[in-house]
């Protein structure tokens, strides 16, 4: 739940909309990549616009597992291939080879805002037949033809305050949730970020008791401050961080540190 974003060996992606009853496939995340720029834009367009391209769809990506979206939701995949919600991608589609090589040199590289560790949430849309407050695929395209470099087309369509992370370091995606519920009694660095995420959500719903300590040691203040989350959004009061209000309180700390 803490830490440096660090780029997933793997991504698990939904083959549809995330309610939906698709099957969900697992990927290297760099092939994950390749696929959804070749779904996405045209192997042709300059260089400088397929790596602002590269950029943008690998923050977005990072910041939908970082977060957790669809997991702290309760689903079993990072991503889905929805357009709708997330980015294209096609299964079993072919890549195109000056995109596969552009991703494997940028697949480590990804978008934040100065300050913040969480990757950028980079939306993207094809700029013609549809419009958003984010980068125009084919809008990059004038721009690197006009000899916009990839930073100062990414900084066009999401201002001056970006920086690039490079060489990312690379992990297993092991979600966040450890082996078994967290109860009174429990010591762990688990129950310290549980601890650092309702002292947090507690500025915002003062109904829940302040813990006094974060150190890592469940006892009657982060029961009862527990509880009381629990209360708040309609989930069991039990006092025991399960599954569903471990991904619950991660899902409103990401909310409300926003």
């Amino acid at each position: 739940m803490d830490g440096t974003p660090f780029i997933p060996e793997q991504i698990t992606v939904h083959l549809g909309t995330p309610d939906s009853n698709a099957p969900n496939v697992t990927v290297s995340f760099p092939d994950y990549i390749k696929n959804v720029i070749s779904s996405e834009i045209y192997p042709t367009w300059p260089e400088n616009s397929m790596r602002a391209n590269i950029y943008a769809a690998v923050s977005f990506a990072l910041n939908r597992i970082y977060t957790e979206w669809y997991r702290s939701r309760g689903y079993d995949f990072d991503i889905t291939n929805s357009t709708q919600f997330d980015q294209a991608f096609v299964n079993g589609r072919e890549i195109f080879q000056p995109v596969s090589v552009l991703v494997d040199e940028l697949f480590n590289s990804y978008l934040r805002r100065p300050g913040n560790v969480e990757p950028l949430f980079a939306a993207f849309c094809n700029g013609t037949t549809v419009t958003c407050e984010g980068l125009s695929q084919w809008g990059t395209v004038d721009l690197a033809k006009q000899g916009f470099t990839p930073y100062e087309i990414l900084t066009y369509y999401y201002g001056d305050n970006l920086e690039i992370v490079q060489d990312a370091p690379i992990a297993p995606n092991v979600p966040s949730y450890p082996d078994r519920p967290l109860r009174e009694g429990d010591s762990s660095d688990d129950v310290r970020a549980i601890q650092i995420r309702l002292r947090r959500i507690a500025k915002n719903y003062p109904a829940i008791p302040v813990i006094p300590d974060t150190d890592g040691v469940f006892g009657a203040p982060t029961a009862a401050a527990v509880e009381e989350f629990q209360r708040i959004f309609s989930l069991p009061a039990t006092g025991v961080v399960d599954q569903s209000t471990w991904y619950k309180i991660e899902y409103i700390y990401n909310s409300v540190k926003r």
